[in-house]
């Protein structure tokens, strides 16, 4: 394991290596940002990168949601 700085800094993924990731369309990732949902997002310039940490831990909040969702049911 390398003790360079970059070493220690999470993932960028572009939009569309977000999409692979979730195996959604991209225009859905595209839909949620404009509505504010889905996984945090950042812009550099004109791209639209995502964090590899973030986007584990919408899914994790996403699969926590739902199985709360499930015990609230009759």
């Amino acid at each position: 394991m390398s003790d360079h700085p970059a070493s220690h800094e999470p993932e960028l993924l572009t939009l569309t290596e977000a999409a692979e990731l979730l195996r959604a369309p991209v225009a859905t990732l595209r839909y949620w940002r404009h509505l504010g949902t889905g996984p945090r997002s950042f812009r550099l310039g004109r791209r639209v990168l995502y964090r590899s940490n973030d986007l584990r831990s919408w899914i994790d909040a996403q699969h926590d949601g739902a199985a709360a969702g499930a015990d609230r049911r009759p």
